[in-house]
């Protein structure tokens, strides 16, 4: 009876210091985005330095050349012959994370991303690029023309860490995966920027308006 006794008081103890070690191990897990807070709550806390992060392992995608888009002003011939005129360029291109979010300006986050990569690869992250130039574009009759121009892109995957001082949502640290396209050097992976004159047929409507005054035989600029 007495040992019957024993084994009942022993098993007790057993399952009580299960429990306690089992209390222990979930308070010391670190938490995913999804048992708690919206990851725009964690990145904004990340950005204004209310959350002490880290952007974790950072892993470079391969790099690929953008979508090309409109940098300058559009040129309309109006005339009979050809049109042919140096027009201005301006390009900036800026950082956006997974949920498509800029990263560009404000915050800490560049910074963030920029620290983790440095560390890694030995070399810089721009979270944007500018670049501005001119280029002679010639435009047929009843055409318009303007400069497009594409950017080389890379992408940055990582995990954030998320410490806070005192529990947040239950949890000194909260961790969440994200990936970040921006702006890479210029022939990185062996790709270039590229900038090229594009142009179209004028639209019934435009060639409409070719018959004004101010515009009949003209070549003339519309801003972007």
């Amino acid at each position: 009876m007495a040992r019957s006794r024993m084994i009942r008081h022993g098993s007790r103890l057993m399952a009580l210091s299960a429990a306690s070690l089992g209390l222990v191990a979930a308070m010391a897990v670190p938490a995913a985005a999804e048992d708690g807070p919206q990851r725009e709550q964690l990145i904004a806390d990340c950005a204004s330095g209310e959350g002490k992060c880290s952007f974790n392992e950072p892993t470079l995608g391969k790099a690929y050349l953008g979508d090309f888009r409109q940098v300058s002003n559009s040129l309309y011939n109006c005339s009979t012959s050809d049109a042919t005129q140096s027009m201005g360029w301006a390009d900036t291109v800026g950082s956006t994370d997974s949920a498509g979010v800029s990263v560009t300006a404000g915050g800490n986050i560049a910074g963030l991303i920029d620290l983790s990569v440095t560390a890694t690869y030995s070399h810089t992250w721009s979270s944007s690029h500018t670049e501005n130039s001119s280029l002679n574009m010639t435009v047929k009759p009843g055409e318009v023309g303007w400069i497009s121009r594409a950017q080389v892109m890379q992408t940055v995957s990582g995990t954030w860490q998320t410490h806070y001082d005192s529990p947040k949502w239950g949890h000194y640290y909260w961790f969440v995966p994200d990936t970040v396209t921006g702006p890479a050097p210029n022939g990185t992976d062996g790709q270039s920027n590229a900038v090229t004159v594009k142009t179209r047929k004028m639209t019934t409507a435009e060639k409409n308006s070719c018959s004004s005054e101010a515009k009949k035989g003209q070549a003339f600029v519309v801003k972007r």
